[in-house]
């Protein structure tokens, strides 16, 4: 009886939105053609979400009409939102991405994004089954398993690339017009923030950062003080290729940096705006610094550039990078699932908007696809943007 009223009480609610916003269901039949089963209890609650906490303001009767030309939540969402952050995620994807921040899991060894709408492998991360199986940057993935990806959040995507070591999960991918299936044996993945730290030329260190987990900042210090007893007075952070992580080790990177004044600015959909400031204690001295970046430099990513350039305590050399600039938040649903919802956009710490644009960096320097996988697998004979890198600390250093 009481599982009656409660869907009772909810139909009669879906009703009274559809009445009070034009009927915007009267189209499809209303209510019982327009819902599919088992949608209703999750519909109304992502509803009330997105209208009350999504950055932009959106009207019900957009969502519910998108709803019903779409004949799902993931389609109302993807139609009326156009936010590729914002998506459902199934009970088994939301468990995943609970366990996603340890920096080891058993998979494939990619690092993926939605880049026009398509789940697109923004890069494989070296030494995984990934790319021994040839998968690169801007590879579109329709298909994994028997499930098409339209819709599908990078966390469902995850979890289902994910999976015991030695078993099998085939991906369909599409290569410019191209497409062809991949097979891949998962393995342990153990992805380490710091691939490289070295120093490179006398008084000058280097630092390749691949992601952002709860192991970088620890793996940063760590390098940092190794280079600072073999000499180094400058420092290449090379960003390039790596498309973020989470939040806080952003920020505990970029405050490394920085001594005082703003890391990051979050602004809501009223336009209100908060900052997350810089803590002097254990700031490292400002040196000579560049920082590499590309188009797979993204997100968390984008941060650390963005603060260190923004308070003058570094310049960047390569291209233009991703822009992401939304935060999301991971909402729990009732049926154990949950939604990842867009919040807020962030500034740099200058105030710059960067989502969709991406950052510019101060000395622009293109360089071929080839020369570019070539950097990626480690096997590039000459690294123009690297030795750019050089030449700008090296003036600095020396006055060259």
């Amino acid at each position: 009886m009481k599982r009656r009223i409660t869907i009772l009480g909810a139909a009669l609610a879906l009703l009274v939105v559809a009445l009070i916003y034009g009927s915007v269901l009267s189209s499809v039949g209303g209510v019982e053609q327009a819902v599919n089963a088992g949608d209703l209890d999750n519909l109304l609650e992502v509803v009330s979400l997105v209208r009350s906490r999504f950055y932009k303001p959106v009207e019900v009767a957009d969502l519910l009409s998108a709803y019903a030309r779409t004949g799902s939540i993931r389609g109302m969402l993807a139609e009326a939102l156009e936010d590729p952050y914002t998506r459902l995620m199934d009970q088994h994807a939301y468990d995943s991405l609970m366990s996603d921040t340890s920096g080891v899991f058993g998979g494939i060894g990619i690092v993926i994004g939605i880049r026009d709408d398509e789940l697109t492998i923004v890069s494989p991360i070296k030494g995984t089954p990934g790319e021994r199986a040839g998968l690169r940057g801007n590879d579109k993935i329709i298909r994994i398993g028997d499930r098409g990806t339209e819709f599908m959040t990078t966390d469902e995507a995850a979890s289902l690339m994910r999976g015991e070591p030695g078993t099998e999960v085939t991906i369909t991918i599409r290569r410019g017009e191209e497409v062809f299936d991949v097979t891949i044996v998962r393995d342990i993945i153990n992805v380490m923030s710091v691939e490289e730290a070295e120093m490179i030329q006398p008084g000058i260190g280097y630092i390749r950062l691949t992601s952002f987990s709860d192991r970088t900042y620890h793996e940063l210090v760590t390098a940092l003080s190794e280079l600072d007893a073999e000499g180094m007075q400058g420092l290449i952070l090379d960003l390039r290729f790596n498309p973020g992580g989470t939040l806080s080790a952003a920020i505990q990177v970029a405050d490394e940096f920085v001594a005082s004044g703003p890391l990051i600015h979050f602004e809501d959909r009223n336009g209100d705006r908060a900052s997350w400031d810089a803590l002097e204690a254990g700031t490292r001295k400002p040196i000579p610094m560049v920082i590499l970046v590309n188009g797979s430099s993204a997100s968390a990513s984008e941060i650390v550039a963005g603060a260190l350039r923004d308070h003058g305590l570094a310049v960047l050399v390569g291209t233009k990078t991703f822009g992401k600039g939304v935060v999301q938040t991971v909402v729990p649903l009732r049926d154990g699932g949950a939604l990842s919802l867009t919040e807020q956009i962030y500034l740099t710490a200058g105030g710059h908007d960067i989502n969709h644009s991406g950052i510019e960096p101060d000395y622009e320097l293109e360089i071929s696809d080839e020369e570019l996988e070539a950097i990626f697998l480690g096997e590039a004979e000459v690294d123009r943007q690297l030795e750019k890198a050089i030449e700008i600390v090296s003036a600095q250093l020396y006055g060259e």
